[in-house]
């Protein structure tokens, strides 16, 4: 059983910065990709940044420049450093993992509860 436990979220007024951090833990084997979402009120859910094993990235562009994603495989974790926070970047932020199924071979999707950002002044 994988679990993906978020934290990190919060209240912060625009211009400021946050850190938010994602464990995963239980059995994991190999991990493919590890990334954020973030869903907002009326808006489906969207792709913040992910990062793969190989090390290669790839953020949306509303975040571009603002946001850094990096991951300690040794720790299973991945943190998403977000500067010059926008009111638009207020979301629950999702972290997902994409990790190796020994039985079937495939990658399972795994998700955790999501984290509250909130961007105000």
């Amino acid at each position: 059983q994988v679990q993906l436990v978020e934290s990190g979220g919060g209240l912060v007024q625009p211009g400021g910065s946050l850190r938010l951090s994602c464990v995963a833990s239980g059995s994991i084997s190999s991990t493919r990709v590890m990334g954020w979402y973030r869903h907002a009120p009326g808006k489906q859910r969207e792709l913040v940044a992910h990062l793969t094993s190989g090390g290669r990235t790839n953020y949306a562009d509303s975040v571009k420049g603002r946001f850094t994603i990096s991951r300690d495989n040794g720790k299973n974790t991945v943190y998403l450093q977000m500067n010059s926070l926008k009111v638009e970047d207020t979301a629950v932020y999702f972290c997902n993992a994409e990790i190796l199924n020994w039985g079937t071979g495939k990658y399972d999707d795994y998700w955790g509860q999501g984290t509250q950002v909130t961007v105000s002044s």
